[in-house]
């Protein structure tokens, strides 16, 4: 079964269609095998479908626009070339 710490927040999972709340996910987990456990974990990073016991489970993750220091990018760095003026 999964923990409310596995589905992290900006993560979108809808259940056929319909999007879902991270408890309805959590007690639809608890009839899931373990490999099936597995592979909503992965997909959980990187995002998809999957079909469980006839129910189709979209993942759509959180968009990665950070740097390594997890602030927002900046852009295109231009830099001043002899015609331009300042």
């Amino acid at each position: 079964m999964l923990k409310p710490q596995s589905i992290r927040k900006g993560v979108t999972i809808t259940l056929n269609g319909k999007e879902a709340t991270k408890q309805e996910v959590l007690d639809l987990s608890s009839l899931w095998t373990e490999s099936q456990e597995n592979f909503f974990r992965k997909m959980l990073k990187q995002g998809g479908q999957m079909k469980f016991n006839g129910i189709l489970i979209q993942i759509i993750p959180q968009e990665k626009t950070v740097n390594s220091r997890g602030e927002k990018d900046g852009g295109k760095i231009i830099f001043p070339t002899y015609d331009m003026r300042f």
